[in-house]
């Protein structure tokens, strides 16, 4: 599993890309706090111009397609001089000299007009490539900084389908939809001036058909435009129903429920058709309605153009000529009118991605941070209140005070919901309290960077988390710059080194995802290998041993009684037995310290770790 980083020739610029972004587009704050009548979305074509930031850097791309497309559109429009001259001198004038320089003339500037064309698609195409992979990489960057209450309440489906689709659809916009975008806006506006030359009156009938075709672009454009958002969010969704039905997979067998999850999902995929049915059928609209109007303009042209041949007013060649530029007028409306319709898709999926660039995070670093030089370091909760953004009302902890010495083992005990992970959390900051302060060796952690402070410590939760890679991977996390001695004396530490040599290809062997293929006792394993491997000030352990069996539960205990020392050590459990070895066991209850001591203290001074207690004694003789 490797990790995305920027282009290196992204320009110093693109630093300040999020801040015009959120200027520029919506801002949400993952759901939370947002008041639906404040954004302000743009609801025309004009969003595209907020990714001039991601072209900016690649000026010298976009000057060599930009000369190439005029270059084309140029030869193009010549194309029509070489009709009049094929017509003129070499079939009516009957002479084979002419006719064969004539041809000549065409065959050139057809080769030109090659030429030009490998220029722009190429350049355009790099350009759209590019601009993809510095969009995603962009996003992907602001994504894994936002606060975790972000992906609380956005559905991960969502999210990376704005990653996958919507940048594919960019992708294709700026390399290719873009570029006929702008080829036909000029080869329209020169073979409409070539049409004024070559024939007046002829012309002005082709433009009285002009606002016949802008109005329904127009109208039809808005229509598709909505329908194309709602069609991108659709599909979002019956992305992430099928990704939580594929986690689950063993969940849904298991309660036979696979028929019931066939239906539900087939009614996401038919809303999802219907609503591209519905962009479709507009954008057909749109398309039969142009072309109607266009070329029966173009038919009536050809009757008053013949007509005046016959009687001697124009030229067969000044006919043909004429033909030539208004079938180029006719195709490049006709292709703005498609095109206009992707350009509608993509300014969508702008609007979605400037969505995700511009959501703030709750958690940032301070203007000027500080470091800490201890090792371990001391920790204090002073007065700490706090309630999670979906739970406004609930406090998770309430007027929380904990002082915990350096090197000191410490133990969170309590009923479910007595508020011990949020106590992990609040240290990690992945959320900030609303009042109250959270010190490090007497420092505010609001003071430090969050990588600086989540660098002293390491967590190993009671559901660890593996990535979709190797064993050396997983366990190298902890510790990338790590040696193969170091990380083989982690696993060995952490008692794993025995089954991962059993596994096929040993440390080399694929996990799957999420670790699927190890057992749960294996997977909090190599998460604990992680840990020792980062070495941190801080050890964080929630239930570390609670998937463990009895023979390695006691060889891991073993293993992290060892990593404890000379360490600030957290530790959640429900099992008192395996947190006797304590210094200090601080009791907790609705989000409140209600007593601290040691196991017999409480056993005497706490009426909640008593019943605790018995209740664990009773099943332990059961």
């Amino acid at each position: 599993m490797t990790s995305s980083t920027p282009d290196t020739h992204q320009s110093a610029d693109s630093s300040a890309d999020l801040t015009h972004l959120a200027n520029q587009s919506t801002i949400t704050n993952g759901g939370a706090d947002t008041d639906p009548q404040t954004p302000k979305t743009k609801k025309d074509l004009s969003i595209l111009l907020d990714l001039w930031p991601f072209l900016k850097p690649y000026g010298w791309n976009l000057v060599g397609a930009a000369v190439a497309l005029v270059f084309t559109a140029g030869t193009t429009l010549v194309l029509g001089q070489g009709v009049k001259l094929l017509i003129d001198e070499g079939f009516v004038g009957a002479s084979t000299t002419q006719l064969n320089q004539a041809v000549l003339f065409i065959f050139a500037i057809t080769a030109l007009m090659a030429i030009g064309t490998f220029a722009r698609f190429y350049l355009v195409s790099w350009l759209g490539e590019r601009v993809t992979a510095d969009i995603r990489t962009q996003v992907f960057d602001h994504l894994v900084h936002l606060h975790p209450s972000y992906f609380e309440t956005n559905k991960s489906g969502e999210i990376m389908s704005r990653l996958t689709t919507d940048t594919t659809l960019l992708q294709t916009i700026i390399g290719s939809s873009l570029s006929m975008a702008l080829r036909s806006s000029l080869t329209f506006t020169g073979a409409l001036i070539l049409l004024l030359i070559t024939n007046l009156k002829l012309t002005a009938m082709v433009m009285l058909c002009v606002p016949l075709v802008i109005v329904p672009l127009l109208y039809f454009g808005r229509k598709v435009r909505t329908l194309s958002r709602q069609s991108q969010d659709s599909i979002a969704d019956v992305g992430t129903y099928a990704g939580e039905i594929i986690r689950q997979i063993k969940t849904v067998q298991s309660y036979t429920r696979e028929e019931t999850e066939q239906k539900a999902f087939a009614r996401e995929v038919e809303t999802a058709f219907n609503i591209a049915k519905s962009r479709v059928k507009q954008r057909s609209v749109l398309i039969a309605a142009v072309i109607v109007m266009v070329f029966g303009a173009l038919s009536t042209m050809l009757w008053v153009g013949g007509t005046d041949v016959l009687e001697g007013r124009m030229t067969g060649g000044e006919l043909g000529a004429f033909v030539f530029y208004a079938i180029m007028v006719a195709s490049a409306v006709a292709t703005i009118s498609e095109v206009y319709g992707d350009l509608q898709r993509a300014a969508g999926a702008t609007e979605r991605l400037l969505e995700l660039l511009s959501a703030p995070s709750l958690i940032t670093a301070p203007a000027e941070p500080i470091s800490i030089a201890e090792q371990p370091p001391a920790i204090s909760f002073d007065q700490v209140s706090f309630s999670y953004p979906s739970r406004p009302d609930v406090f998770a902890l309430k007027d929380f005070s904990l002082d915990i010495k350096a090197g000191e083992i410490v133990a969170l005990v309590g009923p479910s919901g007595a508020g011990k992970s949020t106590v992990f959390e609040m240290l990690l900051r992945f959320y900030d309290p609303q009042s109250g302060h959270i010190r490090l060796a007497d420092t505010d952690i609001r003071q430090l960077t969050p990588n600086a402070l989540r660098k002293h410590m390491a967590l190993v939760p009671q559901q660890p988390a593996l990535f979709t890679a190797d064993v050396r991977y997983n366990i190298a996390y902890g510790n990338p710059d790590a040696c193969e001695a170091e990380i083989l004396a982690a696993s060995e530490a952490a008692y794993a080194h025995e089954f991962i040599t059993k596994l096929p290809d040993g440390y080399g062997s694929n996990l799957g995802e999420q670790g699927v293929r190890l057992s749960g006792g294996q997977r909090q394993r190599v998460a604990i290998a992680r840990a020792i491997l980062k070495n941190p000030g801080i050890l964080l352990l929630d239930e570390a041993t609670s998937a463990l069996d009895t023979e390695s539960e006691r060889k891991v205990q073993d293993a992290l009684d060892k990593l404890m020392q000379n360490r600030t050590t957290l530790i959640i459990a429900h099992r008192l037995a395996t947190v006797l070895h304590a210094d200090r066991i601080v009791v907790m209850d609705q989000g409140q310290v209600v007593a601290t001591g040691t196991h017999k203290a409480l056993l005497q001074q706490s009426p909640l770790y008593r019943r605790l207690a018995e209740l664990q004694f009773n099943e332990h003789r059961d």
